[in-house]
């Protein structure tokens, strides 16, 4: 008992509902006032009256310890009412991020040497899985799920929404432009990824996944392509209405190298360069963005990717940590057997001691 009055004058203990044990607590007291006004029950014992003529006085505070025995109980079983929680440890709470859906083109225009990285010109493709893993990690350690959506002549899901950045980039690294095909399906691109991002799931007519359903912050698609859509069965304002339905934001990233670029083999070597020139369908990709409620940004090389990334990083960060909350564990035990014991004391000290005569 000692420990408990301890504990609970140390603020050990919180509680969730201090309303209800307060109300409890006046209306036991208003009772036990009340009781205390009533006519005893049972006759005095007629010696009790002589030997208080005698001056024998040390069974007159017994009345008044069992009023406070039955108190104390009530007092115990009022704090249990209001929802005694013992404090503990826990990590702060946090809310649930952002659900976002990494679309990346890996059509046959990705192999385009437009970044010199150390003296040496790099695909397109390679610079862009880099920035694009190195983002999603530093998602899904803020706390967002990342998924990544890979389109060519037609669309796949590389890699579903995941708190793993790791399982992420170890996915990118497998892309290798061609993978879906030479051309850009732009339009099944964006309808894959919204339906990633609103936790739908792959195959066409399946029930979505009821535990993969977009946090409350919402939903998030970045479509970084260099191309314009020439292929796919969905056309592109189809899938810009989707989004905007569904409350999905969508940021695009256009690459577009002015003219033409130099082209790497199919196969990956250096040899048997050819230059060809790619025109990025900018009106596009600003009416998708501008349709569903996020940014349309243009690069003009591979190398100017990771600050495109990072700028939407900084403008998609949500508030991760709740409001506080009273945190513990219900533990409303220690006070219910404090309660039970005082009860306990009452009656043995009232049958032993101030036995009364029916």
């Amino acid at each position: 008992m000692s420990t408990l009055l301890g504990e609970l004058f140390a603020g050990g203990f919180v509680f969730a509902r201090p309303w209800l044990g307060a109300a409890a607590l006046a209306a036991a007291l208003l009772w036990l006032l009340w009781t205390r006004r009533a006519p005893p029950p049972a006759y005095a014992w007629p010696a009790l009256a002589e030997a208080r003529e005698a001056g024998a006085q040390r069974f007159d505070l017994l009345p008044a310890l069992l009023l406070a025995l039955r108190a104390g109980a009530v007092a115990l079983l009022a704090l249990v009412l209001a929802g005694p929680l013992r404090r503990g440890e826990h990590a702060p709470e946090t809310r649930p991020g952002l659900d976002v859906v990494l679309a990346v083109d890996a059509s046959g225009s990705m192999r385009a040497l437009d970044a010199e990285v150390a003296g040496e010109w790099r695909r397109r493709l390679d610079l862009a899985r880099e920035v694009v893993a190195r983002f999603a990690a530093q998602r899904a350690s803020a706390g967002d799920r990342v998924g990544v959506v890979v389109f060519g002549d037609s669309a796949f899901t590389l890699c579903p929404l995941t708190h793993d950045g790791a399982l992420v980039a170890a996915s990118l690294e497998r892309v290798e432009a061609g993978i879906a095909g030479e051309s850009t399906a732009l339009g099944d691109a964006l309808a894959l990824a919204v339906k990633r991002a609103a936790g739908g799931s792959e195959e066409a007519g399946e029930a979505p996944d009821e535990s993969l359903t977009a946090p409350l912050e919402g939903r998030l698609v970045v479509l970084l392509t260099d191309g314009r859509s020439n292929a796919g069965a969905v056309p592109v304002d189809v899938a810009s209405a989707l989004a905007r339905a569904t409350g999905t934001r969508v940021h695009t990233v256009g690459i577009g190298s002015r003219g033409e670029v130099a082209m790497a083999s199919r196969s990956g070597g250096g040899r048997a360069l050819r230059f060809e020139r790619h025109d990025l369908d900018v009106e596009t990709l600003r009416s998708i963005a501008a349709t569903s409620g996020g940014r349309s940004f243009e690069v003009h090389s591979s190398a100017e990717l990771a600050a495109v990334y990072a700028e939407i990083d900084s403008l998609e960060r949500v508030a991760r940590e709740a409001p506080p909350q009273s945190t513990g564990d219900a533990r409303p035990e220690p006070f219910v057997a404090g309660a039970g014991l005082l009860l306990l004391g009452e009656l043995l000290l009232g049958r032993a001691v101030l036995r009364r005569l029916p």
